[in-house]
């Protein structure tokens, strides 16, 4: 068995002050027991403009985000998936929005950057352009821990279940979908969507949100969750900022993938 965090926040723009909040949070996991934490995207910064991410924004293996990060991992002994930050692109005057995972001695194993960009028209008059201020990705990631192979991805790329259908096929056991959903699209879409993940790759979810208003007057959805593969939600916080501890058992996920093979079933 391994225990894991899904950590929910409601991140401002003030980068010190979300650190230090994000902190408290994986010091708290780590006191429960849990060996993987996972953060929700936009942990460090949400601005009050969307082009304000691009002061931020780090060279890749340097500054003070990614020195936390791997500061965090190490001394509390974690193995960490750092939510998103910005990383400056060589090949694009825009930065990616990029997940690192950093294993229990602060080394980075890991880097995905987000596939898919949030460009939506919604209900109401909610408009968003991740495009203006972002690079897409440009390939899916796994990483090998000591508690399964992991597929990475970040909010919006829920959406796509090929994304998730594809890390299946490469062995993933477990999915972390660290995310700022809104409260229009969560309220809607975001608890059936992440129990499919788990329920259609039978494989376990853990899934932090931002969850709550924010300084910049955005609304998150909240709602962080570990869904187990049978699609059962194993923890959940609807709202504010907290920590969803849930004990991951692979010979539960080996049962069930045995008893309904549906991975093999396929035919397309």
């Amino acid at each position: 068995m391994t225990r894991v965090a899904a950590v929910q926040m409601v991140s401002s723009h003030e980068l010190e002050a979300n650190l230090a909040r994000a902190g408290q949070l994986l010091q708290e996991a780590a006191a429960s027991g849990a060996a993987l934490a996972v953060l929700p995207e936009n942990f460090a910064f949400m601005g009050q403009k969307e082009t304000d991410k691009l002061a931020v924004a780090e060279p890749a293996g340097q500054g003070p985000i990614q020195e936390w990060l791997a500061r965090q991992a190490r001394e509390l002994g974690l193995w960490l998936v750092g939510g998103s930050i910005p990383l400056q692109d060589p090949d694009s005057p825009l930065p990616v929005s990029a997940c690192l995972v950093f294993d229990a001695e602060g080394r980075q194993q890991a880097r995905y950057d987000k596939l898919h960009l949030f460009d939506v028209d919604l209900p109401g008059g909610e408009s968003y352009r991740e495009s203006n201020t972002l690079t897409p990705g440009r390939a899916p990631v796994t990483v090998d821990t000591p508690f399964g192979r992991l597929g990475l991805a970040i909010c919006y790329d829920l959406r796509f279940p090929e994304l998730f259908r594809h890390y299946a096929e490469a062995g993933a056991e477990i999915l972390t979908i660290p995310s700022a959903f809104t409260r229009t699209t969560g309220q809607a879409h975001w608890d059936v969507l992440v129990r499919a993940r788990a329920i259609e790759n039978l494989a376990y979810v853990i899934a932090p949100n931002q969850g709550g208003q924010h300084s910049n007057g955005r609304a998150t959805f909240g709602a962080s969750q570990v869904v187990d593969p049978w699609g059962q939600v194993m923890g959940r916080l609807q709202n504010g900022s907290g920590v969803v501890l849930a004990d991951l058992d692979p010979a539960l996920m080996q049962q069930h993938r045995s008893a309904l093979p549906a991975l093999r079933h396929r035919r397309l």
